[in-house]
């Protein structure tokens, strides 16, 4: 787009109710936030078990910044791969039960890394139509033939493995979908990727720490495989940043030699990598927090059953969809005006006409936040 451009491109963004503008957070993460002055109640973060301002994890930072500095200087294959990178990353593939791990910067960067690596021209990835947008990011650079299978359609995707004489293989789902918080049927997707030779690339941002015992996706499924890659993010539900990608030492090897988002940038901090143990640790005795998702989720899917907006998700994201992008707006305007936060999400975030407000919800909510949240928008949306 060239420059002259630009302006009123903005101002058709403005017209479509498309524009999209950041807030300013004044507080820490977490259900009570403070944005640009205003208080408000938040069901917008992915901080599903409340771990984003902990104690132990702020001390883990703290103590980890003390011990390593502020940064890491380099990148990993030269002289940023600290011990606290590597003791993350045992600790990691030890947790989910993979032989080895990779960290790295962000979700997007681990997607693209493992998608370009694994396939080129002349190969196949197959791609849920649901998912994440780096997902898809990464099937477009790989430069494989790129397929995009129907949401959770099982034998449209056989058919287009069935169809294929690509050398390489590869499917690529997210394992709870961001937008409508429903679940990949893994165990088919596995037994798909055993008859077709292919690879499973499964990526868990919203289920690790939430499913499973808090271990994520594929252990809630009891999965094992060669054949199965594992990337979870470390920026949600762990309440720290960044990503890893588990699975067999060879696989990981090749990454650490191919994947140009971990070759050509800077580690993360250490301090970061060093605070992953206490992350796990808190994951793994969160099971009180998991238990009260699970009611705070219950109880959302109980007040919209039998409501235009019931869902189908049995995970914290509770998709609220109102339609028109405009709707959406105003919805997420009215709720703000009382104290709530839950931004609109619209396209091309969700599909056209898809627009709505993502409920997203924490194990610090309380059932009587949650009523009086949905009270207001079935009130709202009604009028």
């Amino acid at each position: 787009m060239r420059l002259q451009d630009l302006s009123a491109a903005l101002l058709e963004l403005d017209a479509s109710h498309r524009r999209r503008y950041r807030a300013t957070l004044e507080s820490p993460q977490g259900v009570d936030i403070v944005i640009d002055g205003e208080e408000y109640l938040s069901f917008a973060s992915n901080d599903y078990l409340g771990l984003a301002d902990h104690p132990s994890l702020v001390r883990a930072l703290q103590q980890g910044a003390d011990r390593w500095g502020a940064g890491s200087g380099a990148s990993h294959l030269l002289t940023g791969h600290t011990r606290a990178h590597q003791q993350a990353e045992e600790e990691l593939a030890g947790f989910v039960g993979r032989e080895a791990a990779l960290l790295f910067g962000s979700g997007y960067a681990a997607n693209l890394a493992v998608l370009t690596s694994l396939a080129g021209r002349g190969d196949a990835v197959f791609a849920d139509k649901l998912n994440h947008a780096s997902l898809n990011d990464g099937c477009l650079l790989s430069r494989a033939d790129f397929q995009r299978f129907r949401h959770n359609d099982l034998d449209h995707l056989e058919q287009l493995l069935a169809a294929s004489d690509a050398p390489t293989k590869l499917i690529a789902v997210d394992a709870v979908y961001s937008m409508d918080g429903d679940q990949a049927p893994l165990p088919a997707l596995l037994a798909l990727a055993e008859r077709y030779d292919a690879w499973l690339y499964v990526d868990d941002a919203h289920g690790f720490g939430v499913l499973g015992d808090g271990r994520g996706s594929v252990a809630a499924h009891d999965l094992s495989s060669e054949r199965l890659i594992y990337m979870a993010t470390l920026g949600k539900a762990a309440g720290l940043a960044g990503a890893f990608v588990a699975g067999g030492r060879p696989l990981i090897d090749w990454l650490v030699n191919k994947a140009r988002t971990y070759i050509f940038t800077t580690a993360q901090p250490p301090a970061l990598a060093a605070a992953v143990g206490v992350s796990l640790r808190l994951i793994a005795e969160a099971g009180e927090r998991r238990e009260r998702l699970g009611q705070l989720i219950a109880r959302c899917r109980q007040r919209l059953d039998g409501t235009p907006y019931a869902g189908q998700s049995a995970t914290p994201i509770q998709p609220f969809v109102v339609g028109s992008d405009e709707n959406a707006v105003r919805l997420a305007d009215a709720l703000r005006r009382q104290g709530y936060w839950v931004p609109a999400v619209r396209p091309p975030t969700v599909p056209e006409n898809g627009s709505r407000l993502r409920i997203s919800l924490s194990a610090r909510h309380e059932l009587s936040q949650l009523d009086a949240l949905l009270d207001l928008m079935l009130s709202q949306a009604a009028n």
